[in-house]
């Protein structure tokens, strides 16, 4: 498996190897599914809540007599048909996290980064240039690199950058929403998925390669969920 090596000025400069046991398996559509779902999942906050009538003030008085006014019995008003009357079924404050084995995270991983790999939409830099944070040279290397071209529609973007790559970092930062950035190490297969392209470096994708392998001692380490 192979993707094209560019220049920050969108120059070729040739191939570059991606490994096969991370870009080139078959994707098992079924545990992106389970991983995505348990990373949406493990986002929320569940603080969610709502009052039952046993919790809402008030009511505590029979609203008026049992037989003789010509309206339905009620024994309080804060039952829940009652206006400002408590939540029946409601939600509650709960845990919503999801356990998902490192083995299922790092299979997900590698299916959702073949997948782009096999729609050519990975492309990988040989060097951004950007030691100076200036936005305008960031733009422009995006549209030399023809990720950003004027009239269409912004095609989403995901960033691998090393802690190194400072002035990448701050020259990409403002570019809004339609371009994200990570390290190497927080890549996760909801973001992968969400993108339209995925963006390396030659140190990130060395770093990737190493770190989500399965022949590599490192495949162990811990990965995001």
């Amino acid at each position: 498996m192979k993707a094209s090596l560019k220049t920050a000025a969108g120059v070729d400069a040739g191939e570059v190897e991606l490994a096969d046991d991370v870009f080139g398996i078959e994707p098992n559509v079924a545990v992106m599914h389970q991983v995505v779902t348990a990373q949406l999942a493990n986002a929320r906050s569940g603080t969610h809540s709502t009052k039952t009538r046993a919790e809402v003030s008030g009511g505590g008085a029979k609203p008026w007599r049992q037989k003789g006014t010509g309206h339905a019995r009620q024994g309080s008003i804060r039952a829940p048909h009652w206006r400002g009357g408590g939540i029946a079924h409601g939600p509650k404050p709960r845990d919503y996290s999801q356990r998902t084995p490192k083995k299922m995270i790092r299979l997900a991983l590698r299916s959702a980064l073949s997948d782009r790999a096999a729609e050519a939409k990975v492309l990988v830099v040989d060097d951004w240039k950007l030691e100076t944070p200036r936005t305008k040279d960031a733009l422009a290397a995006l549209r030399a690199l023809g990720l950003r071209t004027k009239g269409e529609r912004e095609a989403r973007l995901l960033l691998v950058l090393d802690r190194t790559e400072e002035g990448a970092w701050m020259s990409f930062r403002n570019l809004g929403k339609w371009v994200q950035i990570v390290l190497p190490e927080e890549l996760n297969v909801y973001d992968i998925l969400v993108n339209d392209w995925l963006v390396f470096s030659t140190s990130t994708l060395e770093t990737l390669n190493t770190r989500f392998s399965p022949s590599s001692p490192a495949a162990d380490a811990e990965v995001v969920a």
